[in-house]
């Protein structure tokens, strides 16, 4: 059997079951969900923040950004609370947005299990000192602790119910009321497991759980910014996506933490106006690595709206719009891509090519990192320049990768459109 074979037939037969379980269990789908639950609070709070800090330098003669600074110079307080308020709560949003998610997925109390998960994530990442609860965990450092709340609360209390170890109410009582007292033995059990754990890890270690968790999973936050993990992470979600398996889904779902993190960091420490640690964000991802989609297909459907053949021009005329807003699967299933033995390697190893290089660029300091989520439907050329801070340079290798995706992808569409025109030549 061909290399291309035996490719296929592992694909198929092992990684995509794998990648479909792994897709469709529960706690991948309440993470998955929860992170879109706290996403429109992060969006505009990164916008909050990039207004908070003009793109111009402090001396410019400019007069539109002169007058911008001095305006955030004497309102900066005012300016930033809703950066605080949104993107800097994020973590107990994401907390509480996983926690619905997986108590629906159990046919529980959703409404309960959010409202235990955020006063779980409370007791534990932010304890009261001098009438006040401290917010430095609440963002992109408390997001894995937000997630294992959430999973445990959920989990201890569909324990309690399985064993009967609940309060219940007469029949006659309304379920609102009903559901608000089976709640009372739940909320006791996190009183009397996590409470203590935190008060021992604080007295012992002199650190909040928050600072524990982080320091655990501080070596894969660390290796997320490797280039071999970020190409890794890219081959998966190409072959899932070439065995028609939406991998960028399992892929970015299951990375979605680690984005977050790294956004939230990135943020706190441009707020803070001190060197932004983190280059693998999803900025990052969607507007360098998949420009156009998964794929990075934007690149192909150019060339498909210039086709000679009728199919592919027609494909490609029809997609170059969402393409250019990152939803490509007109062009994935339209062409199509899927199973294409012909556009395999460029659907596969395009992508890697434009992370080596923008892992160079931005690693090296040519271009800016991120510091704000951005929709994903972004069209590239804007996204990576918002998500940079309005960097001119992000644009420009946005810019310069889709030149190069089109040089690398137009040898194998020749060859593509050579086999089209015959088929539609024949007929």
């Amino acid at each position: 059997m061909s290399f291309y074979g035996r490719l296929v037939n592992l694909v198929e037969q092992k990684l995509g079951p794998i990648a479909g379980k792994i897709g469709t269990q529960r706690h991948v789908t309440a993470l998955r969900d929860g992170f879109l639950v706290a996403m429109p609070f992060i969006i505009v709070g990164s916008f909050i923040l990039i207004f908070a800090n003009p793109p111009f330098a402090a001396d410019t003669e400019n007069a539109f950004g002169q007058a911008w600074l001095d305006f955030v110079a004497a309102h900066r307080a005012t300016i930033v609370m809703p950066w605080t308020m949104s993107m800097g709560l994020m973590s107990l949003f994401i907390s509480m947005g996983v926690a619905f998610s997986l108590a629906k997925s159990y046919k529980m109390d959703a409404i309960g299990a959010a409202a235990l998960s955020a006063m779980s994530f409370l007791l534990v990442a932010a304890p009261e000192k001098n009438g006040a609860l401290p917010l430095n965990h609440f963002g992109g450092t408390g997001i894995f602790t937000a997630l294992l709340i959430a999973y445990y609360s959920v989990e201890l209390t569909r324990f309690l119910r399985k064993h009967n170890i609940t309060i219940r109410m007469p029949e006659q009582v309304p379920p609102a009321i009903a559901a608000s007292f089976a709640l009372l033995v739940p909320v006791l059990a996190v009183f009397l497991t996590l409470y203590p754990l935190s008060v021992y890890i604080q007295t012992s270690l002199d650190m909040q759980i928050p600072e524990a968790v982080m320091l655990l999973f501080q070596p894969l936050v660390s290796a997320s910014n490797s280039l071999p993990a970020i190409l890794g992470a890219i081959l998966l979600s190409q072959l899932l996506w070439f065995a028609g398996i939406h991998g960028a889904n399992i892929v970015a779902g299951i990375m979605a933490p680690i984005f977050l993190t790294n956004i939230g960091v990135n943020a706190a420490a441009y707020a803070a106006g001190s060197e932004i640690p983190n280059l693998f964000t999803q900025p990052f991802w969607d507007f360098y690595i998949f420009i156009g989609g998964s794929g990075a297909t934007l690149a192909l459907v150019i060339l498909m709206s210039f086709s000679r053949a009728i199919h592919l021009k027609s494909v490609g005329r029809m997609s170059f719009v969402p393409g250019m807003f990152q939803i490509n699967e007109p062009v994935i299933f339209g062409t199509p891509l899927v199973m294409n033995a012909t556009l395999f390697l460029p659907f596969v190893f395009v992508p890697m090519v434009n992370a080596v290089v923008a892992y160079v660029a931005v690693d090296t300091g040519l271009v800016a990192k991120a510091i704000a989520v951005t929709p994903w439907t972004t069209p590239a050329l804007v996204g990576s320049a918002w998500g940079s801070g309005w960097a001119l340079s992000a644009t420009i290798l946005t810019a310069l990768l889709i030149i190069l995706d089109i040089l690398l992808y137009y040898p194998f569409f020749k060859a593509f459109e050579k086999q089209v025109l015959t088929n539609e030549q024949a007929v």
